[in-house]
């Protein structure tokens, strides 16, 4: 019985398992999005979100952390350099699930896994939008007082020239 493991193991071993994500992952990070099975992609996605968030603060240790799950050096440098300055602001949900279809020849459900700020064609439909600051106070009347003291003053020079 599996009562409360909630792992997909793939049909595989678990050297076999950790060895295809950590390449996945790897290859993801490199490319920015993938095809592959939406069992591997949803497994995938929760292998990888952890080491994103880890990324938001670099120190030697995550560094470290990270390279024990990817195993590949410039995947780490890629995700410490490249993706984490753009999803530092982003609470969570880094990757993004999009079917495509069936594969042709064992008719296998297929997903394009992608990391989300890197989709251009998303992004650029969504204007940017400021967020409304709230203020604390009242306005400030001073800027109506200060234009006719102003020009009180610069006609007080001219008349005394």
């Amino acid at each position: 019985m599996r009562h409360g493991k909630k792992i997909n193991h793939l049909g595989r071993q678990a050297s076999h398992r950790k060895a295809m994500l950590a390449n996945m992952a790897c290859s993801l990070i490199e490319h920015k999005r993938i095809n592959t099975t939406v069992a591997k992609a949803k497994a995938l996605k929760q292998f990888i979100e952890p080491l994103v968030t880890k990324c938001k603060t670099d120190d030697t240790h995550n560094r470290r952390i990270v390279f024990s799950y990817l195993r590949d050096k410039h995947a780490v440098t890629e995700l410490f350099r490249e993706v984490a300055p753009k999803v530092g602001d982003r609470p969570g949900g880094y990757t993004r699930i999009i079917k495509l279809g069936n594969r042709l020849g064992d008719n296998a459900e297929m997903a394009m896994i992608e990391l989300v700020d890197f989709n251009e064609i998303y992004n650029a439909g969504k204007k940017e939008v400021k967020k409304a600051t709230t203020r604390r106070g009242r306005k400030k009347a001073d800027t109506a007082e200060t234009t006719p003291a102003a020009e009180t003053s610069t006609e007080a020079n001219e008349t005394n020239e």
